[in-house]
């Protein structure tokens, strides 16, 4: 007998033409403040749907938000559409072949993640007109948030000041509520200004601002030792000094991604990694400038929000892959490094039978699971600061695929990966439906997030003279 419920079936109703977008969206890879196609495809369907629209949502000119309905509560479905350079890759395919040399791909399945949460938005806003009922469902499209914190920003323009609630899900190998932590983050750049000089006749005369950098990423890499297991560093060249090695490089930039558990820690981490480099300076006898580019903050769990999706999953069940998907993915896998697939098995905490084909997750990981931490960072996290907010790990591509791969960009239009993204739309739809039906659950939800905050206020990472680093169509 089939599982059917009202709103898994509007979701069905919907499923082709959301596929469309997906596809048409893994077709035009663009990255952050620049998915000006992406947008104008997402609007265009919240127009078909009959939302209710904002262009330039919070003075992004790549962000578009879609309401529905009218009183009641406000519920948030939060999209991303941005690509990752450099990971183009063509669909369906088992080995790297790029698209386009160089080109931009959606190596974590952003595609799929706008596509989904709008068809999520639409089979709820079909379920409220169709009842009568008193609530309203926005649809928040999102850019930027692969390294431009584009909620954060949001979020700072007081875009979610009057929501009740936030649902959101990401693509993923494994079927699951996400009670992973993420870590907050911070991307500051560190320019250093020198004097130029003939690097044989005169080196005496110069100063190097390139020494500056080398110098403060010496600094940081002694600094892991006496940080928080947790914290991360990283960082990347943003401009060498130039090419001519006979040159004393006058001028020289490093930005540096900082990352920690939570706000308070990463403050002060911030503050560390900010003497390195005016110590750097010193050294050098050069100028130092920082300037942060963006900043996400860790997301805040919210268990009333948990314990209701994981119930949306467990009502609907776990994704409906079949032989031929599995076929595929057994492909993938073969292409994956040694240890992939355990890894994924290890954060998942889940050990397969003997027999267990586990090409795909085709079943639902229970909350509160014991495996290894592996946290990335996100901005949704800022949104979980603004209002209760839950987000589903939703199984899109094969068991042991690392995010951020051409593995993952091969499975973007696949049967596979559209099953997994009607599934996760129909579990965000379901979850949504709960919140609106049962106000106590909205109220537990509410009391939990002001819970946290009680203890530790928000403080937004960007500071407010900072703006998103916009980029105008060409």
């Amino acid at each position: 007998m089939k599982n059917t419920d009202d709103i898994w079936d509007l979701a069905d109703r919907h499923s082709e033409r959301f596929i469309t977008l997906s596809d048409a969206v893994f077709d035009t890879p663009e990255t952050l403040y620049t998915e000006f196609k992406s947008v104008a495809a997402h609007r265009e369907s919240l127009v078909e749907q009959g939302f209710r629209i904002t262009d330039n949502a919070g003075g992004l000119p790549t962000a578009v938000i879609g309401e529905a309905g009218e009183g009641g509560p406000v519920i948030a479905i939060l999209g991303e559409f941005d690509a990752l350079p450099g990971l183009s890759q063509h669909s369906g395919e088992t080995s790297p072949r790029a698209i386009e040399d160089g080109g931009h791909g959606h190596g974590c399945g952003h595609n799929l993640f706008g596509a989904g949460a709008l068809l999520a938005a639409t089979a709820l806003k079909d379920w409220i007109e169709a009842n009568n009922i008193n609530a309203r469902v926005r649809y928040y499209g999102c850019p930027a948030e692969e390294g431009g914190a584009a909620k954060t920003y949001m979020v700072r323009e007081g875009l979610f000041d009057d929501v009740d609630a936030a649902i959101s899900w990401h693509p993923a190998p494994y079927l699951a509520v996400n009670q992973e932590p993420s870590l907050a983050n911070a991307r500051i750049d560190y320019t250093f200004y020198g004097t130029a000089s003939h690097a044989a006749f005169e080196p005496d005369m110069g100063r190097s601002a390139l020494d500056a950098v080398e110098l403060m990423n010496v600094g940081v890499n002694y600094m892991r030792e006496h940080m928080p297991d947790a914290a991360r560093v990283h960082y990347a060249y943003m401009d060498a000094g130039g090419v001519a090695a006979n040159v004393v490089q006058a001028r020289a930039r490093v930005r540096q991604l900082i990352r920690h558990p939570n706000l308070p820690g990463l403050k002060d981490l911030i503050a560390r990694v900010d003497k390195i480099a005016e110590g750097a300076a010193l050294m050098t006898e050069t100028r130092m400038e920082k300037k942060v580019y963006s900043g996400v903050s860790n997301l805040l769990p919210n268990r009333p929000l948990e314990d209701a999706m994981q119930t949306a999953v467990e009502q609907l069940g776990p994704v409906p892959f079949d032989d031929k998907d599995r076929a595929f993915a057994a492909e993938i896998q073969a292409t994956l490094p040694k240890g992939a697939v355990q890894s994924t098995l290890a954060s998942m905490d889940y050990t397969p039978a003997a027999d267990q084909d586990i090409s795909l997750c085709d079943f639902i990981l229970p909350l509160d699971r014991n495996g290894v931490v592996r946290a990335g960072s996100t901005d949704v996290g800022d949104v979980s600061w603004a209002v209760p907010t839950v987000q589903l790990w939703g199984a899109t591509w094969t068991l042991g695929t690392p995010f951020h791969t051409w593995q993952v960009v091969a499975h973007g239009k696949t049967g596979l990966a559209h099953k997994g993204m009607i599934h996760a739309a129909k579990v965000m739809a379901g979850t949504a439906r709960m919140l609106i039906e049962n106000p106590e659950l909205l109220a537990d939800a509410k009391a939990a997030h002001t819970a946290h905050l009680a203890n530790t206020p928000y403080e937004c990472p960007i500071p407010e003279e900072t703006e998103p680093p916009i980029v105008q169509p060409s």
